[in-house]
């Protein structure tokens, strides 16, 4: 008896240039024929708002699929799994904005870790949609975030900043809105896992067990362990792994830290450990990376065969 084929969800990593909070990708380049030759969903490490200004298909959500037009606005949190196809053979204009509510809500409130927490888990939680016409406030913001990205002007950071605060709220507030509200815990998919997922990006740091990570996900462990292996192409240990060498990249590259703190930093209680998962992912050592990381993004973003740079 033939046993049906677990779909493949890929996993993009995007990064925000340095001294911004958001990654914008606006203009033609994104007038495109989406979902060609794609079979799978990805899901990325950072939120996604995306805004359809031509075209029309299906954006797909996990296990559900939702007709998309112009002027319709979509916001993917991290760690969602999703795609968008148009219509076949026709081509659809979408403008996206990448960033990390979690980052802008530091350092709008660095004195208010509990506030900070409550709201980066209500935009977190599911994905929201609005068809042209609907939450009018939120599509004006996201238009102003991306005409700023697109003719800097003096004070364009702090304007940027202001106006992400602005979307963040909205999303929040929109989390009780009964037309989109689901339980998580009772759909399918990768949605099984999603909560573990969370829970790594917020603790790699940390020591991470593998029972917790099956109980937040109300499995048993040896199921939670297939599930997780099935639908990421890694084990959690893997991805656990891979997470704390993103990690440490960013601050090898952002700080003045020792390679000791790095490690500590992200998780590793020993710099041998922390030398040999690095080697392990990157090709190389943390010191060489260091002083040639240009050389060995692409080895980063290319950790596993379904683990890739965002566009």
């Amino acid at each position: 008896m033939s046993t049906k084929k677990k779909p493949e969800i890929e996993f993009r990593y995007y990064e925000i240039p340095q001294g911004e909070q958001v990654l914008a990708l606006l203009g033609k380049e994104w007038v495109r024929e989406y979902g060609t030759g794609l079979d799978r969903q990805h899901f990325h490490n950072l939120m996604e708002i995306g805004y359809c200004i031509d075209g029309d298909g299906d954006m797909v959500f996990d296990d559900r699929e939702v007709p998309f037009q112009s002027g319709m606005l979509t916001v993917i949190p991290k760690n969602y799994p999703h795609t968008t196809n148009s219509r076949p053979h026709t081509k659809s204009y979408w403008e996206y904005i990448f960033f990390n509510p979690e980052d802008v809500l530091k350092d709008i409130y660095p004195d208010n870790r509990l506030f900070v927490q409550k709201i980066t888990e209500l935009v977190n939680k599911k994905e929201q949609y609005y068809m042209d016409g609907e939450n009018t406030e939120l599509v004006a913001l996201v238009r102003l975030i991306m005409e700023e990205c697109r003719n800097r002007k003096s004070y364009s950071i702090e304007s940027i900043r202001g106006m992400l605060l602005a979307v963040i709220m909205n999303i929040a507030r929109n989390d009780t809105d009964s037309r989109k509200m689901e339980d998580l815990r009772i759909r399918g998919g990768v949605h099984q896992i999603s909560e573990a997922l969370e829970y790594i990006e917020k603790k790699y740091m940390e020591e991470i067990k593998m029972e917790d990570l099956a109980e937040i996900c109300s499995l048993s462990e040896t199921h939670f362990r297939r599930l997780f292996t099935e639908y990421m192409h890694m084990t959690p240990v893997e991805y656990v792994n891979l997470i704390r060498v993103q990690q440490a990249c960013e601050l090898m590259m952002k700080s003045r830290y020792s390679m000791e703190e790095v490690a500590q930093r992200v998780g590793y209680t020993t710099i041998s450990t922390f030398n040999r998962n690095f080697r392990k992912i990157i090709g190389t050592s943390p010191y060489q990376y260091k002083k040639s990381s240009g050389k060995y993004q692409e080895k980063l973003r290319k950790a596993h065969v379904l683990t890739r740079e965002g566009w």
